[in-house]
C-alpha cells in the first residue's frame, strides 16, 4: 500500500510540474507579459503574438512527450503495468 501511496505522489508532483508551466506558458507570456514579449522578434512575428498563437501549443506538445517519458520511468520504478 505504502508504494501505491508514494506511485501516486510522485505522480501528481509530474501532473503539477506540467500544469504550472503549461499555465505560465500560455496564460502568462500570452497574456500577461505580451507587451514586453512583444518588443522581440521571432521569425517577422512578435513574440508574445507568437506565444499566444503558437507556443503555447508547441509546449503542451513538448510537455504530453515529456510526461510520458517521466510515467515510463515512474513506471519502472514502482514496477507498474507491462
Amino acid at each position: 500500500m505504502e508504494n501505491k501511496e508514494t506511485y501516486w505522489s510522485e505522480n501528481l508532483r509530474i501532473i503539477f510540474i506540467c500544469l504550472a508551466i503549461w499555465f505560465v506558458v500560455s496564460f502568462g507570456f500570452g497574456l500577461l507579459l505580451v507587451e514586453p514579449l512583444n518588443a522581440i522578434r521571432l521569425g517577422g512575428y512578435k513574440l508574445g503574438f507568437w506565444f499566444a498563437q503558437q507556443g503555447s501549443i508547441y509546449a503542451f506538445l513538448a510537455l504530453v512527450f515529456w510526461y510520458s517519458a517521466k510515467m515510463n520511468t515512474l513506471d519502472k520504478k514502482y514496477d507498474v503495468g507491462s
